[in-house]
């Protein structure tokens, strides 16, 4: 099995569990403005991170299992897990009843 067939499912899972949480309401324009502002220092983080971690040979990726698409030394499919978790993590929150994210009680 591939990284990448792997992060297809853990995003597909990501991105039901957000359509419900938009289905039901829950979340509003404002608040997914700010998830994609925290997605994008995130992926911004990964990027600095992974490339100086595998620099460092701390670890590395099997290449049979890897697409061969990089941001410098880090495979596309380490980007997988902070947009994972930028879907999943706020929507299951709005889901749970955690607050009201973004929304106006009009």
């Amino acid at each position: 099995m591939t990284y990448l067939l792997l992060n297809t499912a853990f995003l597909a899972v990501a991105a039901l569990v957000a359509a419900v949480a938009l289905v039901r309401r829950l979340i509003s324009a404002r608040f997914v403005a700010c998830v994609a502002a925290a997605l994008i220092l995130s992926l911004l983080l990964t990027a600095v991170f992974d490339n100086l971690m595998i620099g460092a040979g701390l670890f590395s990726y099997d290449p049979e299992h890897i697409s061969g698409l990089f941001v410098l030394l880090a495979p596309i499919e380490d980007f997988a897990y902070p947009l994972a978790a930028a879907i999943l993590l706020p929507a299951l929150w709005a889901l749970s009843g955690g607050t009201k994210l973004g929304r106006t009680d009009d």
